[in-house]
């Protein structure tokens, strides 16, 4: 079954550009285009896509409040991937926290588009190095951890919040398997219990709550090249 992908943007040139590099990939199918956040929450009741691109500059209503309002209301599993051309420290953490599950730059390579769309129709985050950094710089001014994100990390396991910190820290289930001498399987199994006791809706808001909730701190690993 192919990937259905919704493409918003407010350049025509630019909807054309993405849709034409995705439509080489038998496995990815785009339903359909819009260039305002409007016309993507409308796009997205009629056609249902499993992955949505979005820019987050556009009239009428950009990307992040469209990206929050089509989550908040969709009654089937869709996500975001934020497509950007800018760079802002502002919009890494405000598109995670609307229910993106990737932030990436438009300069990424055409192959890579693709592989980025699977990755999140798959359920996987994808952050590019430099906005895995800024979202860390964000949290590097917090000092405080409030009573409600203290609460819910005392709903997890001591195995669920290893897990949760080796993925706020960018490993791969392969990856935190090695580190706590675990099976991938197993990984799996406790990434999905987290996702369900927290109410998070993938990789990308177990960064976010990793580091709102105080287990991960600023600084305490080299995330990125």
């Amino acid at each position: 079954m192919s990937i259905r992908v919704l493409i918003v943007d407010d350049q025509a040139l630019v909807r054309g550009g993405l849709a034409m590099v995705l439509r080489v990939h038998g496995d990815i199918e785009v339903v359909a285009e819009a260039g305002t956040g409007l016309e993507a929450i409308e796009a997205s009741r009629r056609h249902r896509p499993d992955v949505i691109l979005m820019d987050i500059r556009m009239p009428e209503m950009d990307g992040l409040e469209a990206t929050s309002r089509i989550l908040a209301a969709a009654d089937w599993d869709v996500r975001v991937l934020i497509l950007t051309t800018f760079d802002p420290d502002e919009y890494v953490y405000e598109a995670l926290r609307a229910g993106a599950s990737a932030f990436v730059l438009k300069d990424i390579p055409a192959d890579q588009l693709a592989v980025a769309v699977r990755t999140v129709a798959d359920g996987g985050a994808l952050l590019a190095p430099s906005i895995t950094r800024r979202l860390i710089s964000r949290f590097a001014e917090r000092r405080t951890v409030g009573p409600v994100a203290a609460g819910r990390v005392e709903r997890l396991t001591d195995r669920e919040r290893d897990v949760v910190v080796a993925v706020a820290r960018g490993s791969s289930n392969a990856e935190i398997a090695r580190e706590l001498f675990i099976g991938p399987a197993t990984v799996k199994s406790h990434v999905s219990s987290v996702l369900t006791k927290l109410g998070l809706r993938d990789r990308a808001q177990v960064v976010v709550f990793a580091y709102e909730s105080g287990l991960v701190e600023a600084g305490d690993h080299d995330i990125g090249s």
